[in-house]
């Protein structure tokens, strides 16, 4: 059983995480903080007391804006401890999910919170930490080939991947960019490469994965390459360089 610590300087905010972390079976306790130094002041107690005292804490659910100490500045003195809690953050904001990532979160999880947004949080620290005796994970349905899942102020949209024009590396995250705006995922650049590939979707940098069907141009430049994605123009390094033009030609 998880032992968990809520932090959120919006009572209304904490008051709701404390009642759904304390509805979810694998959560055998959980306290709230109102601000982040409280929060230190709780896991520099819990830590004194060891892994297996009285005050002991698994993980931390952390909102990040807060007066003060903020979210991100707690997690990043955590990095420092011996032997830290885990760190889930609760956010009303997408933006900070790749320092998240940095900080070695466990998960990002966008407000308003939804219950079975959060479960999936818990199910990803109880695996993480490996505990006994957690609940069995509830079988999921195979993804929809033609579709990506993502989140928009807390509620799980469904992308089309043909409208996809080209995915950014966010180190464990991409960002997938669309005509109409861009989302950030939870999956490596390396994964859709290779679940994309039969797509047409083709490596052109470290950091890029382009569909070829929106290059509208291939430019050359002083032996520099690039290709033109609806009016963004993105670098193509040396070593897809070959491969790419191949590419377009064949599609020709």
């Amino acid at each position: 059983m998880l032992r968990a610590l809520a932090v959120d300087d919006e009572r209304p905010s904490l008051e709701e995480l404390l009642y759904l972390l304390g509805a979810d079976p694998r959560i055998g306790s959980v306290e709230g903080a109102g601000d982040a130094t409280e929060a230190l002041r709780r896991i520099n107690r819990a830590l004194e007391s060891g892994p297996h005292g009285p005050e002991a804490i698994d993980v931390v659910f952390l909102d990040i804006q807060m007066p003060g100490l903020d979210g991100l500045d707690l997690a990043r003195l955590l990095t420092g401890f011996a032997r830290p809690p885990l760190v889930v953050f609760v956010t009303a904001h997408e933006d900070f999910a790749v320092q998240a990532f940095d900080l070695e979160a466990v998960d990002y999880v966008l407000k308003p919170v939804r219950t079975e947004r959060l479960a999936e949080a818990v199910r990803r620290v109880v695996e993480q930490r490996g505990t006994a005796g957690a609940a069995p994970r509830i079988p999921v349905h195979e993804p929809d080939p033609d579709h990506i899942p993502v989140e928009l102020g807390g509620v799980t949209r469904f992308v089309a991947v043909d409208d996809i024009t080209h995915v950014e590396a966010r180190g464990d995250y991409a960002r997938l960019h669309t005509d109409r705006g861009s989302h950030l995922v939870r999956i490596p650049l390396s994964t859709l490469e290779e679940r994309w590939r039969a797509r047409g979707f083709v490596r052109i940098h470290r950091r890029h994965l382009v569909a070829l069907r929106h290059i509208g141009e291939l430019r050359l430049d002083a032996g520099t390459v690039s290709v033109l994605v609806g009016t963004e123009e993105l670098q193509v390094s040396r070593r897809h360089a070959r491969e790419l033009r191949d590419l377009l030609l064949r599609r020709r």
